[in-house]
């Protein structure tokens, strides 16, 4: 049922444009004439510069502020005084996915065009209408919702693909848990962040997105590893980036993200990124669910493959026991938590039964498969 008690209506949500390929960034200049802006702030992370070269020269008359590290509520307020002070018509963001979900939170409430550059394939933030806030100290807080998508999304892969592998993989890890989290969703027609039932455009987008990264994720890290754009690497950033953002936001999320979002209360889990720890999320989410064992064990064994989480140890709290892990599992179900749009009722003692048998899985399937290749090691 929507607000207004009638049925729930299926909504999709999406960017206004979407720019992909190689030296895409070029197009900054010309996308924000397109959007009338003069005076764009531009927010970036320390290291852009030196990646992007030349490929800002239209940005040079614009006001650039430099990330301070967090999406926190201190950072998005010290953001949003400077483009009100700075008289600025737009905002750019520049970097990773907490520089860009602060941008989003400065520009989108504000009632500012935004435009979107990724220089990471480490989540599927750029797309998306939300930004997810954490605290200074890399705890989560809250997710703002703010009901419009961003207005361009440029993706240039020359640089994303002279960036650490990790970022990529860890992208793959957040892409991963896209069709199940909307399938889960589909079931119960909750409502997805787009502000509707899930519709069947964001389900097919979120399943391409799951076979376009078991296909050709480990594919896409090997050209990663040598600085080289390969139509796998394409396909690869594109899912990342572009139907995991549209098959979550339409599709719904579940419990992958929620067992996301009980990590962060771990500390032990705080130098590992989202996608990582998403990744152990949704191996979790299947073991929760009770999902066919072939199932299961592809998603360990492509995760093993491409080098993501498949146990607690990877994602730094491997002595956990059970009463951590409680606590874990009480913020994953805390109210308001998309765990809650599972096709059951979901309790705390659940989850933390759940993760400790993906961790058994994951240590299973990756002691067998050890004897048949020379695996990639778990970022540390």
């Amino acid at each position: 049922m929507d607000t207004n008690g009638g049925p729930l209506a299926t909504v999709f949500a999406a960017p206004g444009r979407y720019i992909q390929g190689r030296d895409a960034a070029r197009k900054i200049g010309e996308v924000l004439e397109q959007l009338g802006s003069e005076r764009p702030l531009v927010l970036r992370d320390p290291v852009v510069g030196d990646i992007m070269g030349d490929a800002l020269e239209a940005l040079s008359e614009a006001t650039h502020l430099e990330f301070g590290g967090e999406c926190s509520p201190s950072e998005i307020d010290r953001v949003a005084r400077a483009a009100s002070e700075g008289g600025a018509d737009a905002v750019v963001g520049i970097g990773g996915g907490k520089t860009l979900d602060t941008a989003k939170a400065v520009a989108l409430p504000g009632g500012l065009p935004i435009v979107v550059v990724p220089t990471i394939a480490s989540t599927d933030a750029p797309t998306s209408s939300l930004s997810v806030v954490y605290s200074e100290e890399g705890e989560f807080q809250e997710y703002r919702f703010f009901g419009r998508n961003p207005d361009a999304v440029v993706v240039d892969t020359s640089v994303i693909a002279r960036a650490p592998v990790r970022f990529l993989v860890a992208g793959i890890g957040d892409g991963l848990s896209t069709y199940f989290e909307a399938e889960a969703s589909s079931r119960t027609r909750s409502p997805a962040i787009a502000g509707g039932a899930p519709t069947l455009a964001a389900l097919t987008l979120a399943r391409l997105c799951y076979d376009t990264l078991l296909e050709y994720g480990v594919a896409a890290r090997l050209a990663n590893e040598q600085g080289a754009v390969t139509p796998a690497f394409e396909k690869v950033v594109e899912a990342n980036t572009l139907l995991s953002g549209l098959g979550f936001e339409s599709g719904g999320l579940a419990a992958a993200h929620s067992i996301h979002n009980g990590l962060t209360v771990l500390e032990g889990t705080h130098h590992y990124w989202h996608g990582e720890k998403v990744a152990f999320g949704t191996i979790s989410m299947l073991m929760l669910q009770e999902s066919p064992a072939e199932l299961s064990e592809e998603l360990v064994d492509f995760c093993i493959t491409v080098g993501l989480p498949v146990a607690l140890e990877d994602i730094g709290v491997g002595e956990a026991g059970r009463e951590e892990l409680q606590r874990v599992a009480e913020g994953a179900c805390a109210p308001g938590e998309t765990i809650h749009n599972e096709p059951f009722d979901v309790y705390p003692e659940m989850v933390v039964d759940a993760m400790l048998a993906a961790d058994a899985l994951g240590r299973q399937r990756r002691a067998l498969l050890a004897g048949e290749a020379q695996l990639p090691e778990v970022a540390h």
